[in-house]
């Protein structure tokens, strides 16, 4: 096999054939929170390339939402913000000039009624549109509130153009706290207008788990329980808490990345084929691979679930602090910083198959991918000789160097028929600065109306229901398990999967 170049990225697209996009019509963005993090990190340079590439019109308006700065403080802090987060993009003055005419300011806080009204004085009518976006890049405690405002406001109608709200995650702490969500957005907006953003299914590496899946026939007749031993779905990273502690603190890994981006990827891999690639055909499938999945007995949340949390370690060369030693965080915490579960789809084509989902920080690389581990061959003509065949397995590499890894026997080189496993590779692009990011990728999908990338309020409350017995019974835990930052030295995870083929898989970047 030979490394073959994937679809191309957004720049790509739009200078090779132009065909594969669509340029959104005229729109207002209005950010909330335009002077925070994520806006700074994020929004800000996706929105500068969505505009040069000509995935939002050039008529569009960006509106942020601030109180307490002038106009041109905002302009000087979204352009250092550029310099520092995103200097791939060459800010120079030319630049600048072109993206500064796009941006308006509008002045007030969360909780005052009167900005409100002043953001609908306003939006502009583009072309014949009043069309707006309502990005919430701010705690979700306010999104309820920012909701009510748009509403009272008269700014959730549609009928001079459409409005759309976008929620970041977290989406909720726990079952109950995200149907109140629920149910006080869907008493504003219609479920349609709301989308529920999760950054991770914005990858294109991500996305492509549905292409490899059902443009490849090859695939189908040995996705299911006869020939598939186990799956093991992970994201190994290497860095800690960061500046997040006090989110982390009440949150841990399992609501941080399985509850959410993890499962997701579960439902992409083990889905039936959508009667047609769109929004509700692709979403009735995940909900009905959520409604299959097992719920944990309480009896057994011991067996098929492990936390720990990372000790100090070397990381990359340099010595780094226990989890409890970050600044901000507890030193008598027990919150997990690595989580795995075991889960059982009981369906006609899972049944008895494990699903792995794994996360941790701290740990030994930092690497994202699907596992698929096949069954043993059912009879061994090599038993006798020195090297036992492997049982073969395919991975989808999510990051970094996207792409596919196939794992299968051939004999050894000489006068024998010992075995050695070769690995294929193939890189989903050659050069995945090609590859368009996250947050562009979703935005476009907002301004076009297209949901298949976004959860739906049912998705949401089915994937808390799956979890919430496991947040009960870790939640008045005393204990958790250490292991070494930059090391694999989770033992429990060899008990979860020792009677998986293979066993625990630990990724490396180059293998």
């Amino acid at each position: 096999m030979t490394e073959e170049t994937g679809g191309a990225g957004v720049e790509s697209n739009l200078s090779n054939s132009g065909q594969d996009y669509e340029t959104a019509a005229p729109c207002n963005i209005v950010i909330f929170g335009a002077t925070g993090d994520l806006t700074k990190r994020k929004l800000m340079p996706a929105l500068m390339r969505m505009l040069h590439c000509g995935l939002i019109h050039r008529d569009s308006r960006i509106l942020g939402v601030l109180r307490n700065r002038s106009e041109a403080e905002w302009h000087e802090m979204i352009r250092a913000g550029l310099h520092e987060y995103s200097p791939q993009l060459d800010m120079d003055e030319e630049k600048w000039r072109e993206f500064l005419p796009h941006l308006k300011m509008v002045d007030g806080g969360l909780d005052d009624d009167t900005m409100y009204q002043r953001l609908a004085d306003a939006l502009e009518t583009l072309g014949d549109k009043k069309n707006a976006m309502f990005y919430c890049a701010i705690p979700p405690e306010w999104y309820n509130r920012v909701a009510q405002g748009l509403f009272k406001a008269g700014l959730v109608s549609e009928e001079d153009g459409y409005r759309r709200l976008v929620i970041e995650k977290p989406f909720g702490s726990n079952l109950a706290t995200a149907s109140a969500l629920n149910k006080e957005l869907q008493a504003v907006f219609k479920e349609n207008q709301i989308y529920r953003i999760d950054h991770y299914l914005g990858k294109e590496s991500v996305q492509n788990l549905l292409v490899y899946r059902f443009a490849n026939s090859i695939m189908e007749p040995l996705w299911n329980r006869n020939y598939i031993d186990h799956i093991q779905i992970s994201v190994s990273e290497t860095i800690g808490i960061e500046y997040r502690a006090k989110y982390y603190e009440n949150s841990g890994a399992l609501r941080d990345m399985i509850q959410s981006h993890l499962m997701q990827v579960m439902t992409l891999v083990a889905m039936e084929p959508p009667v047609e690639f769109t929004a509700d055909a692709v979403r009735d499938e995940k909900m009905k691979v959520l409604r299959a999945l097992r719920r944990f007995d309480p009896d057994q949340i011991a067996v098929h679930t492990v936390s720990a949390q990372y000790a100090s370690g070397m990381v990359g060369g340099e010595r780094v602090a226990a989890y409890v030693a970050e600044e901000d965080v507890s030193p008598d915490s027990s919150t997990e910083t690595f989580a795995a579960m075991r889960f059982y789809i009981d369906n006609w084509r899972w049944q008895g198959v494990p699903f792995i989902l794994w996360t941790g920080k701290r740990m030994k690389a930092k690497v994202s991918e699907v596992m698929i581990r096949f069954r043993k061959p059912p009879f061994n003509l090599f038993d006798s000789h020195a090297s036992v065949p492997a049982a073969n397995a395919l991975v989808f590499r999510l990051q970094p160097e996207p792409g596919v890894v196939l794992r299968v026997n051939a004999k050894k080189p000489g006068l024998t028929t010992d075995n050695e496993e070769m690995v294929m590779r193939a890189m989903y692009a050659s050069d995945t600065s090609e590859a368009a990011d996250a947050y562009e990728i979703l935005m476009h999908d907002v301004l076009t109306g297209d949901g298949t990338l976004f959860s739906r309020s049912d998705e949401i409350e089915e994937s808390w229901s799956i979890v919430e017995p496991v947040l009960e019974a870790w939640k008045d835990r005393v204990f958790i398990e250490r292991y070494r930052a930059g090391t694999w030295d989770v033992a429990a995870m060899d008990e979860l999967t020792k009677d998986c083929v293979g066993g625990w898989h630990k990724p490396t970047l180059h293998e």
